[in-house]
């Protein structure tokens, strides 16, 4: 049998998306603390190029977590295909290595901000928690966790509408969000993200999507099953 076409991808200017980059056949991305730094390095500088704001990441050992807001319709792809082939380069040149390293391209799910773009960030800052890493996000120094609770300020993010309306200022905006992520991430939620991204699909719901199904109909004619609750604002 012939191979599936892909689906096709719906990237939106100025629309928030949930980015997964993960090794080919599970093998690691990041063999220590300097392949990390690069990989930070290289995507300030490619998301600057291409206009692409940067709300969260983590980076794990055989994968990538971004949630971003592209200025332009093929803004995201230009940003991940230069950051992909940047990276592979000195990886590979570092490690003595050739050959690929990604699973095929870049997974992305566009997101209606309200209400999955906070819980999609959740679910991106908890990955080190979830796999036994660290005891709490903030302490996993490679995502932007310690930014959102005030700990460090990361100069790669661009903090998104939905985070500066959790309080008035930094510090109520702080606690609202260790709030939010001491919730956690509920399985039925983390299974709703992460097929999400796998399959290509937009996390939102029918009346986002009405104006994009005529041109886009493979891709929007399924919808979340479920909606995450709403963080409180201020506490």
């Amino acid at each position: 049998m012939p191979p599936m076409a892909r689906l096709p991808r719906l990237i939106l200017p100025d629309h928030p998306h949930h980015v997964l980059l993960r090794g080919h056949n599970g093998q690691p991305v990041f063999m220590d603390d300097q392949d990390r730094q690069l990989m930070l390095q290289v995507l300030a500088e490619v998301s600057r190029q291409q206009s692409v704001l940067l709300h969260a990441y983590v980076l794990m050992d055989n994968h990538l977590h971004l949630l971003v807001t592209p200025g332009s319709e093929d803004g995201l792809g230009r940003m991940m295909q230069s950051l992909g082939r940047r990276y592979v380069a000195a990886f590979n040149a570092r490690h003595g290595r050739r050959g690929t390293l990604w699973e095929g391209r870049f997974r992305a799910a566009l997101l209606q901000p309200q209400p999955y773009l906070l819980a999609c960030m959740r679910y991106i800052e908890l990955n080190p928690v979830r796999a036994g890493l660290c005891l709490a996000a903030e302490d996993w120094p490679w995502s932007s966790a310690a930014h959102h609770l005030g700990r460090t300020r990361d100069r790669l993010l661009h903090e998104h509408a939905l985070y500066w309306a959790l309080g008035n200022t930094p510090f109520e905006r702080e606690a609202a969000y260790r709030d939010w992520l001491a919730q956690g991430t509920a399985p039925a939620e983390a299974q709703l993200i992460i097929e999400s991204v796998l399959r290509g699909r937009p996390l939102a719901g029918a009346d986002f999507l009405a104006p994009w199904l005529n041109s886009h109909p493979e891709v929007v004619v399924r919808r979340p099953r479920g909606r995450p609750r709403k963080p409180d604002a201020g506490g």
